[in-house]
């Protein structure tokens, strides 16, 4: 792939959740590129395997492993097989998240009588899918960091947990969502202050919009055309287009680089073409 700069990550042991999405492969994919060796983590096996395929394929160290995020357990079986495979985490990306239509509206207003109708509305919201979108966001942030920075407490390193445009001004129709990357967020901050005494730097990247696998039938037709919520999404993104995953990498690899930002803790990098910073007038 072509970085927009190099860092140089030789010798870093670089840990990548939610590795098989559109998102932190590329993530993955760059830091192998700058050297560090990439243990990519997914749930499904078969996603992740096939971007640690692609990164060897280029002559760069990587390694999939199956597991789930919200197993404490688990992650730290994980962790001490890629330990023992490549050494102690330097580098953590939290990349595992998304979202799940039992915790949506199906508008974007509440209107008199969508009580009774056969819209689903705030007050039709599934409990299990607003806790199941919470969990695998924040709870799939907090337990990674859990047992990967315990490798770190005593060498130092860099988490870079992944939040949203949602954390700043929530979307309409996804409140769980919006709630559960605003505590990223803010988790963030607290993380960094709590581990300022032992050299782990915490900090965040807020994607803007970027179409990917996962909200396409959010944002396209099945003809291919632009959904009405598309055709609002570029009106409030003043640079007017969806961001490519590629122009995610220069936030990562400045935020990991301690020669860069090594007095750089507990902030969150807008990644979104204006979109933060547009009033809508």
């Amino acid at each position: 792939m072509k970085l927009p700069f190099t860092v140089d990550l030789n010798g870093k042991v670089a840990v990548v959740t939610g590795a098989g999405g559109v998102l932190c492969s590329e993530m993955a994919k760059a830091l192998a590129a700058c050297g560090a060796k990439v243990a990519l983590v997914g749930r499904t096996y078969a996603n992740v395997a096939a971007v640690a395929d692609e990164i060897t394929a280029e002559g760069f160290v990587a390694k999939a492993y199956a597991g789930n995020v919200l197993d404490r357990a688990g992650m730290e079986a994980v962790a001490a097989e890629i330990e023992s495979e490549f050494g102690k985490c330097d580098i953590l990306v939290n990349g595992a998240g998304g979202n799940n239509a039992k915790a949506n509206t199906d508008k974007e207003y509440y209107e008199p009588g969508d009580i009774d109708a056969g819209t689903k509305s705030f007050f039709d919201l599934d409990n299990d899918g607003v806790q199941g979108v919470f969990n695998l966001n924040f709870i799939g942030t907090l337990i990674p960091t859990q047992v990967f920075a315990k490798q770190m407490v005593e060498k130092g390193g860099s988490v870079i947990n992944i939040s949203s445009m949602n954390a700043y001004t929530p979307l309409t129709k996804i409140p769980a969502y919006s709630g559960a990357k605003a505590a990223i967020s803010n988790f963030t901050q607290w993380l960094a202050v709590h581990f300022s005494h032992v050299g782990i730097r915490v900090n965040g990247i807020a994607p803007g919009f970027f179409s990917t696998k996962q909200n396409a039938a959010l944002l396209w037709n099945a003809d291919g055309t632009p959904t009405a919520r598309t055709e609002k999404i570029l009106r409030a993104t003043p640079m007017g287009r969806f961001g490519a995953a590629d122009e995610l990498i220069g936030a990562l690899l400045y935020l990991v680089c301690d020669e860069a930002a090594g007095f750089v803790t507990g902030i969150t990098i807008p990644v979104d073409g204006g979109f933060s910073a547009y009033s809508g007038v």
